[in-house]
């Protein structure tokens, strides 16, 4: 009995200690005081992921969208409304006349910017980060728009993402919002969907980003 007993606390404490090790943390959040989402606003969440993380590009629509409704926000999936390269070589002109097209007048972009195994020391450098201010340039140039971050040196062997949310007016053409978030060691592309979002939304409630 006292080894069942033993076992299980043990067990318990396991789990705990792993479900600690997995968080979300702001590294940078911005919302623009002149812009703000309307409660009646419809928005389209697109996760912005390479083949290899389809998983986790579904997880993340879902469960911003999910999230979204449950706080009163229209919104949709860009794969379910879309499908998954539906956006894939269209210009500006075409992607945005087709996503107002469904009534959507907002947009809320998801980016995995960085997944790194980390191990032993890493020396302080410079990061690079990007600042967007469009929708459409943010889109059209992902992969290569950046500013300057530094990370100070420190000891690590974590799963590390660094993932990036930004929400755009799609009537003004104007950033809303715009944050960085840092997640280690999560469970799995649910678990770091469901940190990723609660933490973002949190933070975009509290500067206002959406209004009545």
């Amino acid at each position: 009995m006292k080894t069942n007993l033993g076992t299980a606390v043990m067990l318990l404490l396991l789990s705990l200690a792993i479900s600690s090790c997995s968080n979300t943390k702001i590294l940078y959040s911005k919302a623009e005081q002149q812009a703000k989402i309307k409660k009646q606003s419809k928005v389209l969440v697109i996760a912005m992921m390479t083949d290899k993380d389809q998983k986790l590009r579904q997880n993340m629509e879902n469960i911003m969208v999910e999230n979204l409704r449950k706080n009163g926000i229209e919104a949709g999936s860009s794969i379910a409304t879309f499908g998954i390269n539906a956006f894939d070589k269209l210009d500006e002109a075409t992607t945005i006349s087709k996503i107002k097209s469904q009534g959507y007048d907002g947009a809320f972009t998801i980016a995995l910017l960085a997944k790194t195994k980390e191990k032993g020391y890493r020396p302080g450098r410079i990061a690079t980060v990007y600042n967007p201010y469009r929708f459409w340039s943010y889109w059209n140039n992902y992969n290569s728009m950046f500013a300057r971050m530094y990370i100070p040196p420190h000891y690590a062997r974590d799963n590390k993402f660094i993932i990036e949310g930004n929400v755009f007016s799609l009537d003004s053409d104007q950033l809303v919002y715009s944050a960085q978030t840092k997640t280690i060691n999560p469970n799995s592309p649910e678990s770091l969907a469901n940190s990723f979002t609660k933490t973002l939304l949190n933070d975009m409630y509290k500067n206002g980003v959406f209004s009545n």
